[in-house]
């Protein structure tokens, strides 16, 4: 019994206790990035925003939250409701899934498993499944339009964002998370003389790798400019029009989580993820964690400055984008990045 208990019951009681710290945190996170949108796009705009609710407005999502849970929720008469309802609780569960194997710091990861990539790109894959659902369940030519435009335009960069972690992969050699985050502790910076830091990173030395990463992920996101799927001037409010209340809340949020997951991303495969700026000691005094939410952070505020100017793409745009622009030239990048790693590797 003894062996059991140390052996199964304690290590899934940790296991679900940390999961239970981490959804609550990144919850509460999520609350204060909403936030931090919509006073982004305020300022961009010279307006106030959220400011009433709170000190500076800090307890707006908050008082969001409440208002959806207390709402009631409308279902169409000729929707399929066991499907319209289940498709917010699938968004939402896969979205926050993903985060399972994220190392925010380094040891700190709920399951540090070897093949982590591959388990975010299998599950973000399946959240547009969430999109189809509620489009096709609502039973309306809005949402089931604004879902066919999200299916398209997920798998269209997921094909770029796939190959972009391909680059990455070949210039680590694992798929563990965690050891692309190390791999990083030496890089170009090092080989020439200078000490670890930043120039180190992969945002460097794959540079056009970067770039199309952070536009597909806008686009993989439904961010603006790439928001097809929810153009309020086409589609009212795409597949989402027809929700109210917690299933609207739970839509939301899953697309938030996804959001940040990117940013995220972004920080794990070309930013260092927790490791400093530079190596020096009075950096490595700050705590990993920390750099690594500045880093997240300010990718997502770079999310936001491009929702707030950059205007809405046609879908035509997005489409030659995606295969016209990113595919082939995330293609070539591969072949070099292969090419150049065989020619140094005796070196």
């Amino acid at each position: 019994m003894d062996s059991f208990f140390s052996t199964y019951l304690w290590p899934a009681i940790v296991m679900i206790g940390q999961s239970l710290l981490l959804l609550v945190c990144l919850l509460v996170f999520i609350a204060y990035i909403l936030l931090a949108d919509r006073k982004i796009w305020a300022a961009v705009q010279l307006r106030r925003g959220p400011n009433v609710v709170g000190p500076f407005g800090l307890f707006q999502s908050f008082a969001d939250l409440l208002k959806f849970v207390f709402k009631e929720p409308i279902i169409p008469s000729g929707a399929n409701k066991g499907v319209f309802l289940l498709a917010p609780l699938v968004s939402v569960t896969l979205a926050l899934a993903t985060w399972a194997v994220i190392p925010l710091n380094e040891n700190w990861v709920i399951a540090n498993i070897n093949v982590g990539i591959l388990y975010v790109f299998a599950i973000s894959s399946l959240e547009v499944y969430g999109i189809i659902m509620a489009g096709w369940a609502s039973n309306s030519k809005y949402p089931f339009l604004g879902a066919l435009r999200s299916a398209a335009q997920m798998v269209s960069y997921e094909v770029s964002i796939g190959f972009v972690i391909v680059t990455v992969l070949l210039c680590v050699g694992s798929l563990n998370l965690s050891d692309i985050v190390i791999a990083q502790k030496t890089g170009i910076g090092t080989m020439i003389g200078l000490p670890p830091s930043f120039l180190d990173w992969h945002w460097l030395v794959l540079f056009p790798m970067f770039i199309i990463f952070f536009i597909s992920g806008l686009a993989e996101t439904n961010r603006p400019p790439f928001d097809l799927p929810e153009a309020e001037s086409e589609l009212v409010a795409g597949y989402m029009v027809e929700y109210a209340s917690a299933p609207y809340m739970m839509l939301m949020l899953g697309e938030y989580a996804a959001i940040l997951l990117m940013c995220s991303l972004t920080t794990i495969l070309f930013l260092g993820g927790w490791l400093p700026p530079v190596d020096v000691w009075f950096l490595n005094w700050v705590p990993g964690i920390i750099w690594f939410l500045i880093k997240a952070t300010f990718i997502f505020f770079m999310f936001a400055m491009v929702k707030a100017f950059v205007p809405r793409y046609r879908y035509d745009q997005l489409m030659r984008l995606g295969w016209k622009v990113f595919l082939p030239l995330s293609l070539v990048m591969v072949i070099i990045t292969a090419f150049v790693l065989k020619l140094t590797a005796g070196a």
